[in-house]
């Protein structure tokens, strides 16, 4: 294990925007059990396209899409409040 430092641009709950140094832009730091909700999200949505219940994929990747875009928009809020371009 290797101990670095890092600059936290929001607050440090599961989805904390952070910069390891060296880094030119922050990312996202995602807690474990976090990122395995994400997969299985994503999971529901392969499942329901497996049995053709298109209706249920649509809701399920819906779902997803939302939970992504927030996560986006806190990741482009902290850049813009700490006047930092979007590295895309």
């Amino acid at each position: 294990m290797e101990r670095v430092e890092a600059e936290l641009f929001t607050d440090g709950g599961n989805d904390a925007v952070v910069r390891l140094s060296g880094r030119r832009f922050p990312g996202v730091l995602i807690q474990g059990d976090s990122l395995r909700i994400l997969r299985s999200d994503l999971a529901e949505v392969v499942e329901a396209c497996e049995r053709g219940d298109l209706a249920e994929a649509r809701d399920s990747a819906g779902l997803l899409l939302a939970g992504l875009d927030a996560l986006l928009t806190r990741y482009e809020d902290a850049l813009q409040e700490h006047e930092i371009p979007r590295p895309y």
